[in-house]
């Protein structure tokens, strides 16, 4: 079995061309939103299913319990959506002073799950088939089960040792105690029963009705601090999308408290290399890449977090053109440098995507954050709760310090990249601290060097580690960069060729034709279209 499933030869990809696409990590979801836009359902339609979808089958990397983010082209304007959830009431910095940090399981990690609120609030305002509809597919495969692919059988594994002995874990996603296997066969009843309710209700049973009062009745039970209170007083934001210009592109992300701004930050400090003179795949492109990277994690972890608690450095702030092109001047091309946060002037997730041959175009990302996310799951109901609060800062004054109410720092982002003005792509490259270092490799690969979407997928990834200073490299990163990145002082590491920590990425590029669409080798999944 272990020989069956392995794949020793790099298979060769070509993006799906079609006028109505879907793309995600696993291929049973991406069925799931073909079947919407088939029934004539839109974009929105075909996300949605898509999304609902995943909880089910590929649980062991979002679920009903975590949170969403979209961006959404409407055919005129595109949108921005924050549905990521907020502390309990009884999170105050003094109720953690006996943490030295943030706990990343258990009940201590667990704020609101946003992301059945996403899916109401994209629906309401974008949707045109019936809500109940957009589950059909994730109902099927809860009722009946699924058989498991093999990527998301390593994921599913590697987190049974950690998360076995949270209550509620074992009972739903561990009941043999492990993983199921590839091509096995897994039911999880409880996850339909939530998902029927779910639809029944538009959302509201999660939130202010059944499902809300178990999911506080356990916490009570089991030391939690998250109550019915907490859940009702949730609502999902539309938001401005913020932007920055890179060559001649503009790539388009969801302000804080998420990490997209770190991309945008990057590529204003790349904008003054040539990269393009440097080559693909060079030393020279993946050192100036690599160090505007470190820059903007350096402010990233500084000065980011709720945007209502940004009020000495802003997001205006960290993206003035004079504060970034300071900080790209900084890059020294002939050694890795090792950076704090500059001072600007002040006054382990899913992704998909949708588009339809109306021009609709859907970017969206929900996560439990690290795999299953907090390992609490509620008994007989499939929620398998995050873990974001993880993600607060426990540092007295930090914009990040965690408090009743208040959004963590988020890691999930979904991407859009649009040229003179029109769409150009949906896209996401799913990954903890992985997201926006990718969404900075896939803008420079499709505006430094031209390549499509499956090409700038397929291309050796590199990663700055979570200490930022050391560099993760993919196997099949030529040999030749990977000393000259050594020979410039950086801490590299070839990781292993199966390697999961390098994200995955999914595109819906639109031509003068249709869309190309793209899926990620790294994982299961494969473009679909008609």
């Amino acid at each position: 079995m272990n020989d069956f499933w392995n794949f020793p030869y790099r298979a060769q990809r070509v993006p799906v061309l079609a006028d109505n696409v879907v793309a995600t990590s696993q291929p049973l979801a991406a069925a799931a939103g073909l079947r919407m836009l088939a029934r004539g359902g839109n974009a929105v339609d075909a996300a949605l299913a898509t999304a609902i979808a995943l909880t089910v089958v590929e649980p062991c990397m979002n679920g009903i319990g975590g949170d969403a983010f979209a961006l959404i082209w409407d055919g005129a304007k595109l949108h921005g959506l924050n549905a990521s959830g907020r502390a309990p009431r009884a999170w105050t910095a003094e109720s953690f002073s006996g943490h030295d940090e943030m706990p990343f399981k258990g009940w201590d990690s667990v704020t609101v799950p946003g992301a059945v609120s996403g899916w109401r609030a994209t629906w309401e305002k974008f949707g045109t088939l019936p809500f109940e509809d957009l589950f059909e597919p994730a109902l099927e495969y809860a009722r009946n089960g699924f058989v498991v692919s093999p990527t998301v059988h390593r994921q599913w594994q590697a987190q049974i040792p950690v998360l076995g002995d949270q209550p509620g874990f074992a009972e739903s996603f561990a009941p043999r105690g492990r993983a199921p296997l590839p091509a096995e066969r897994f039911l999880c009843p409880g996850q339909a029963d939530t998902l029927e309710a779910i639809a029944r209700s538009g959302g509201e049973e999660f939130y202010r009705g059944a499902l809300a009062a178990r999911i506080a009745a356990f916490a009570r039970a089991t030391g939690g601090r998250i109550d019915e209170a907490d859940l009702a007083a949730h609502r999902a934001d539309w938001v401005e999308p913020i932007r920055r210009a890179y060559r001649d592109l503009e790539l388009y992300e969801i302000g804080p408290n998420g990490q997209g701004i770190g991309a945008l930050m990057a590529l204003g400090m790349l904008e003054q290399w040539d990269l393009a003179g440097s080559s693909l795949d060079s030393t020279a492109t993946m050192h100036l890449q690599i160090e505007a990277m470190k820059l903007a994690f350096a402010d990233l972890h500084e000065y980011v977090g709720d945007h209502e608690a940004m009020t000495a450095v802003t997001a205006r702030h960290l993206l003035d053109d004079a504060y970034l092109a300071q900080r790209g001047r900084a890059i020294d091309p002939r050694r890795a440098a090792y950076p704090g946060a500059g001072k600007p002037h002040s006054g382990g997730t899913v992704y998909l995507t949708a588009a339809d041959s109306s021009g609709m175009m859907v970017s969206y990302i929900q996560s439990n954050f690290k795999g299953f996310g907090s390992g609490v799951v509620v008994p007989g109901t499939g929620i398998a709760l995050h873990n974001r609060g993880w993600g607060f800062s426990l540092r007295p004054g930090h914009p990040n310090q965690v408090a009743p109410g208040k959004r963590p720092f988020h890691t999930i982002i979904p991407g859009f990249l649009m040229r003179g003005g029109r769409p150009l792509a949906s896209f996401g490259v799913m990954g903890g601290s992985m997201q926006a270092q990718g969404h900075v490799q896939m803008t420079s690969r499709i505006a430094d060097f031209g390549q499509n979407p499956q090409a700038a997928a397929d291309a050796p990834r590199w990663r700055v580690l979570d200490d930022n200073r050391g560099v993760s490299v993919e196997a099949h990163c030529p040999a030749q960069t990977v000393q000259g990145l050594l020979d410039l002082g950086h801490a590299v590491e070839v990781a292993p060729a199966d390697s999961l920590e390098f994200g995955g990425a999914q595109m819906a590029m639109r031509l003068d034709h249709g869309y190309a669409a793209a899926s990620d080798y790294r994982k299961d999944g494969y473009p679909v279209g008609f």
